[in-house]
């Protein structure tokens, strides 16, 4: 698999996903913001890994550091070289051999590199950015999905992860999904988490600007779990239909800032890539639609656009 999607490169190193890559095309669309978001929420709702979170940082105080840090990761990974992803996932297993935390209820000691642990993170954000793509409108049909799937396999491993342990499909995800739904509980520790998302602290000047964008964004964020997440964290959520419209609506509105505009902000992951591989290696969601015909055998329309979420999985 690792072959095949090195081969998009052009000039250059294509890094481990390439340009003709599911992944290099999705990740460079805005409205991965709002699923990074998602992952939180759904990544909380796991006892260990949230504290794994809460016990090794001050996450009121740097949660904001760790979204942008965790998104650079990915850019990095998505767009970056070969040697600069490798480098990247070398740091954070480092970091991960370092740390550990304590179950407050067995007062085990568990390490936060634990494979459990790590999949789950790695699960929920790659069923969030999943999700909210597909519901935003994003063009992705089901083998597609599935191929982004097994794309990211390759974050999994270079997290620590054996890849022969991580989901490699759409079907897989929702299995595990499946499986670990009776572990996730919302602690305290989980609704520290969301009471954060939902009115993050700001200057008193920018409360307004909080509320009204900001708040729009968590609620969108929110409202994309499947039922299950919003039963534990004891908060409704609007109608599927209602928050697929809205969603929607967000992404047709950021997918109108020109792509040059919101490439130019630090760190500059995809204008550097395209310096590097040509200007055809831009990622564009025109060019899924022009692959789809290849990879579903003739299907071009993008039917059927939440199936990983009817699957079961961590979905709606």
């Amino acid at each position: 698999m690792a072959a095949a999607i090195r081969r998009g490169g052009s000039d250059g190193d294509p890094g481990l996903y390439g340009p003709r890559s599911v992944t290099w095309q999705m990740h460079g669309d805005p409205v991965m913001w709002i699923a990074g978001v998602r992952a939180l929420y759904l990544q909380a709702l796991h006892p260990l890994a949230v504290r794994g979170v809460t016990q090794n940082s001050d996450f009121r105080k740097d949660a904001w550091g760790r979204l942008l840090r965790t998104a650079r990761f990915v850019a990095t990974i998505t767009y970056g070289t070969t040697e600069a992803a490798e480098r990247a996932g070398a740091k954070v297993r480092g970091i991960h051999r370092r740390l550990s935390l304590t179950d407050p209820v067995t007062g085990v000691r568990h390490g936060v590199d634990e494979p459990e642990l790590l999949l789950w993170v790695h699960c929920a954000e790659i069923d969030s950015y999943l999700q909210v793509m597909r519901r935003s409108g994003y063009p992705l049909t089901d083998a597609q999905a599935d191929a982004y799937v097994a794309e990211n396999v390759v974050s999994a491993r270079l997290v620590g992860l054996d890849p022969a342990d991580v989901p490699a499909d759409t079907a897989a995800l929702a299995a595990y999904f499946a499986a670990v739904r009776p572990e996730l509980a919302a602690t305290p520790e989980a609704r520290e988490v969301d009471a954060f998302l939902r009115r993050p602290p700001v200057h008193a000047l920018l409360v307004p600007a909080r509320e009204v964008i900001w708040g729009r964004f968590a609620s969108l964020a929110y409202g994309t779990l499947p039922p299950y997440a919003h039963a534990l964290y004891g908060r409704p959520a609007p109608p599927p239909r209602v928050v697929t419209r809205r969603l929607r609506a967000m992404g047709t509105a950021l997918r109108c800032i020109p792509p040059t505009a919101r490439w130019q902000l630090p760190p500059k992951h995809i204008m550097r890539a395209v310096e590097r591989l040509g200007p055809g290696s831009r990622p564009s969601p025109y060019k899924l639609r022009r692959n789809a015909a290849i990879l579903d055998s003739g299907d071009a329309t993008g039917a059927r656009p939440f199936a990983a979420g009817l699957h079961g999985g961590g979905g709606s």
